[in-house]
């Protein structure tokens, strides 16, 4: 244990030294590793050796400060410490008389996190790992309110049930009602307006069509920050639609959730309050190492009766006295995960989070300043959070730009010191610098700036 808290916190000091993306081809790492398992066992010093050749330089490396991909998860020391020990407890908390501590902790912080970002006191916070198994259960709890006979029968002699969601809403919002049952053709992609935020106007009308056609509108999930260009739907609107549908309001909040706990950046997601359910990942941008997602809910009750489900030999003296975390979900097993969570609030402190969300949003602006003072280059999207979206103008019909931008994409990711996304705006290839790495200076920024100049003019010399 010694030997890997040296290794851990060796590899967070020099992780800067790594490329983000590892000069590695597919099954390159399986070629050096045994076919069979050994049959007698091996020394640690064995297994840490080859960690050390294999594994550490084989990753892609999320801790790096140059990671500007995804929604950078940044695994904090006090988060790391905090998953070290819930490992070492080994903790399976699906009763509460399987892990007491585990389970009243988990409501303590996700009230903590539910007080940081300013929602009702009525509202229950219950983690899961991502948030596409949050949005899973909301939706699967808004059917089950909808039709509980589902619950029972499954979906035959139903009407058709559709669920909304922006055009820029994430793939897992798919991948839920595929999972529920629904189909893919149940999901009714709503269109967006100039600023890539779902048009209510346009929601009203699909509902109506739906009901006109004998189908059955049972929820719309809204985004406060959407993964492409972090936009943020108009909840308000969406939230009295909802209303007067009878329709269950998702918010998913996964990103952009963590920069309400900053009033300013709060403001700029207003309804989130009046959802039935809402989803945020710490794991994302409130510096806690993955996997954990937390997802509120107004009435939690509902989703306990979508799940709830106790044979006899998981019954305990405290069933309805204590709460049964195994009750809201289809996960028997839950990992001790607010352990880290708990540890990362309180070595940071509620301003320490605050500073530190504010800063990375600054560096977003600064490299927004950027790409508009710089002739052949565009900024596509607002940039209300830490994700800047942008691409090179060059000469040329789009599809010659896109091939242009995706070209330079390659190049500057291939360079090693940052890794850089994309993603399609308005039908174009656009790039993503996404900035929620607690390592990420200045001069991270600067550096793939560079990147990206110098890439550009070395593609347009070669034209």
């Amino acid at each position: 244990m010694h030997r890997v808290a040296d290794m851990a916190a060796d590899y967070l000091e020099h992780v800067a030294d790594y490329p983000v993306l590892p000069p590695v081809r597919p099954g390159e790492v399986r070629a050096q590793l045994p076919a069979a398992p050994p049959a007698e066992g091996e020394p640690l010093e064995s297994l840490l050796g080859d960690y050390r050749r294999l594994i550490e330089p084989n990753v892609t490396h999320w801790n790096h400060p140059g990671f500007l991909a995804y929604f950078s998860i940044t695994g904090s020391a006090p988060g790391i410490l905090g998953e070290t020990l819930a490992a070492a407890l080994n903790v399976n908390h699906m009763l509460w008389k399987t892990g007491p501590a585990p389970t009243e902790l988990e409501e303590t912080v996700t009230d903590w996190l539910r007080q940081m970002m300013d929602l009702p006191a009525g509202f229950v916070g219950h983690i899961n790992d991502t948030a596409s198994i949050s949005s899973l259960l909301a939706i699967g709890a808004a059917r089950h309110r909808a039709f509980p006979e589902a619950r029972t029968q499954g979906l035959t002699g139903l009407p058709p049930l559709t669920v909304y969601c922006s055009e820029h809403a994430h793939s897992s919002i798919d991948k839920a009602v595929i999972t529920l049952g629904l189909g893919q053709t149940a999901l009714r992609k709503v269109p967006a307006d100039a600023a890539f935020r779902l048009d209510p106007a346009a929601l009203a009308r699909m509902v109506a069509e739906d009901r006109a056609a004998g189908r059955q509108p049972i929820c719309v999930v809204a985004t406060e920050g959407t993964t492409s260009s972090t936009s943020v739907d108009p909840v308000p609107a969406i939230a009295d639609v909802a209303a007067r549908e009878g329709l269950w309001l998702h918010v998913d909040a996964a990103y952009a959730g963590s920069a309400a706990i900053c009033p300013e950046y709060r403001a700029l997601m207003p309804g989130m309050e009046r959802a039935d359910s809402l989803v945020v990942n710490p794991h994302k941008w409130l510096f806690t190492p993955v996997d954990c997602s937390v997802l509120f809910l107004r009435d939690p009750d509902a989703l306990r009766a979508a799940f709830a489900l106790t044979p006899e030999y998981l019954r305990t003296a405290e069933q309805g006295t204590a709460t049964n975390l195994m009750d809201y979900g289809p996960q028997m097993g839950r990992r001790f995960r607010s352990l880290k969570l708990w540890f990362v609030i309180r070595a940071y402190g509620v301003e320490g989070l605050r500073v530190r969300i504010r800063a990375h949003c600054a560096l977003a602006q600064m490299f927004a300043s950027w790409v508009r003072a710089e002739a052949g280059f565009e900024v596509c999207a607002p940039v209300p959070f830490s994700t800047v979206c942008f691409r090179a103008t060059p000469p040329g019909d789009g599809p010659a730009q896109d091939t242009f931008n995706e070209r330079l994409l390659a190049a500057v990711n291939a360079a090693g010191p940052v890794f850089l996304s994309h993603t399609k705006l308005n039908a174009r290839i656009v790039l993503r610098v996404a900035i929620g790495n607690m390592r990420t200076r200045e001069e991270h920024l600067a550096t793939a700036w560079r990147l990206v100049r110098d890439g550009a003019e070395r593609l347009r010399r070669a034209v």
